[in-house]
């Protein structure tokens, strides 16, 4: 991880290849909420609009897939 870069976005990315590697949906649901938070935690850090925003709707994605 190099200076400057937003953390959350790893562990976001980290828990939505888990979330597709889930075999119960147990798993598979919790997968994608952690994802969730975390895309909304690098979105409250982000200083870019254009990634904020990007951020923020991979949020409601993971938030939808997890409703799914």
């Amino acid at each position: 991880m190099g200076f400057g870069t937003n953390p959350h976005v790893a562990k976001a990315e980290t828990a939505e290849q888990k979330a597709t590697d889930a075999e119960d949906d147990h798993a598979r649901v919790q997968g994608w909420l952690e994802a969730g938070r975390q895309w909304e935690r690098a979105a409250a850090r982000e200083k870019d609009p254009k990634r904020r925003a990007l951020y923020t709707d991979k949020a409601a994605s993971a938030r939808t897939s997890a409703e799914t």
